[in-house]
């Protein structure tokens, strides 16, 4: 089977990863890639939102089947296109792409099926959305509609905040389009968590859970990043367990209500407080960095999920876990997730332990390894106890340097 996976992060580089486990899989094409990947994979210089570019390339190359791992290209409706063709392509339609393209859909989804949420009022103009802050408590939320790359969401301490917000997103135009609508909801405490879930023919079989880092500093300080750390498993209570359950089969029952045709992933982020789980959010695809934790767990054969997921196929049985802790620290150039400088060289990733697995989240290759992005890698290690991936995973950051680099101290301490 020839498989192209489309994307060049994390995320992308840990699911060809995993999926050059399979015997089924004879060649992994990535598009883009990035400067990890060309070690197995064979990078092509297609960017992940070229969907014409993605077709011709899918079709002169005979690719057998195609994981689309970013949110942009399934939302611009790469899987419509590509089975219109006759392609076999892992993840959600255009429609239902819609449930990380805006999230206004998905809060008015949540509310109309039941689904625990935050409280929210959405707004086009700038004047009104003023206008309604005195109606919630802070802190609260504010949210840009569209596309941010994980960076659209304001938490506001007061009112000035809250209008530093709206200010930047309506008249400073910082999110561009993906801000023409803003969504202000109350602010959820607790613990945040995510659930990532297999869909196929709309119903869920939910993978283990991850518990992701989004705040830059220590101690959950500082602005939303895509995420700077994560673990998993994270344990659920008897309750907890039966609540998230109750949340997945309401999901079902909306998608099969509104005649949706929901295949793919779908990743629902939670705020947990005494065993009771609210939707923070929806997106269509694996969540990154939660892929890079849960791809190394994983015992199942990825390709044969995938497969089967698309075919209808999937049973509960088929996804098959190791009983390993997973953490992942995520080193980020300096100034993310605000301006940073590119091509700093990395050094000392070839001193690194053997079991060790590192996913590069934005390098590239030109003569040497150079960062690329603001999450540059994502050092990743497997032990039998949080506190011994952990461990191992700390020990062999401090054993990678590049020109300012950063990460967090703190993960999987909690």
């Amino acid at each position: 089977m020839k498989v192209l996976v489309i994307g060049n992060g994390g995320r992308e580089h840990a699911l060809a990863w995993k999926l050059n486990e399979s015997p089924s899989v004879d060649k992994i094409y990535l598009a883009k890639g990035n400067g990890g990947t060309s070690s197995f994979c064979e990078n092509v210089d297609i960017d992940p939102s070229d969907i014409e570019g993605l077709l011709k390339f899918a079709l002169k190359e005979k690719i057998d089947f195609t994981v689309v791992g970013p949110e942009d290209p399934l939302c611009m409706g790469i899987v419509d296109k590509f089975r219109e063709n006759g392609l076999k392509i892992f993840g959600p339609n255009k429609e239902c792409a819609k449930f990380e393209k805006s999230k206004e859909f998905t809060k008015i989804f949540l509310e109309k099926y039941n689904i625990p949420t935050a409280k929210y009022l959405s707004f086009t103009d700038y004047d009104k959305a003023i206008n309604s802050l005195d109606k919630f408590s802070y802190p609260l939320v504010v949210k840009a509609d569209g596309l941010c790359l994980g960076k659209g969401v304001l938490i506001c301490e007061n009112k000035e905040e809250a209008v530093d917000a709206l200010d930047k997103i309506f008249k400073e135009r910082v999110f561009g389009s993906e801000g023409d609508k803003v969504v202000i909801e109350e602010f959820l405490t607790g613990e945040e968590a995510s659930l990532l879930c297999l869909v196929s023919n709309n119903k869920l079989y939910p993978l283990e859970r991850a518990k992701d880092h989004k705040q830059i500093y220590d101690g959950d300080k500082g602005p939303n990043t895509g995420g700077v750390g994560t673990y998993s498993p994270v344990k659920a209570s008897d309750e907890l367990a039966k609540n998230l359950r109750e949340v997945c089969d309401k999901i079902e029952e909306g998608f099969d209500k509104e005649n949706l045709n929901y295949s793919g992933i779908l990743f629902i982020g939670f705020m947990i407080e005494d065993d009771k789980p609210k939707v923070l959010e929806f997106n269509v695809r694996f969540g990154d960095p939660e892929t890079e934790v849960l791809m190394p767990r994983l015992d199942s054969d990825l390709f044969e999920l995938l497969n089967k997921t698309v075919d209808g196929e999937l049973k509960e049985e088929d996804i098959v876990w190791k009983d390993d802790y997973c953490l992942t620290v995520i080193m980020c150039s300096g100034g993310y997730p605000a301006s940073y400088e590119k091509g700093k060289v990395i050094e000392g990733i070839e001193d690194t332990d053997e079991d060790i697995i590192i996913f590069h989240n934005g390098t590239k290759l030109d003569k040497e390894l150079l960062t690329n992005g603001g999450r540059v890698l994502s050092v990743t290690a497997l032990g039998k106890t949080l506190k011994e991936a952990r461990e191992k995973a700390y020990e062999n950051v401090e054993k990678i340097h590049f020109d300012g680099a950063y990460y967090r101290k703190d993960i999987g301490t909690k």
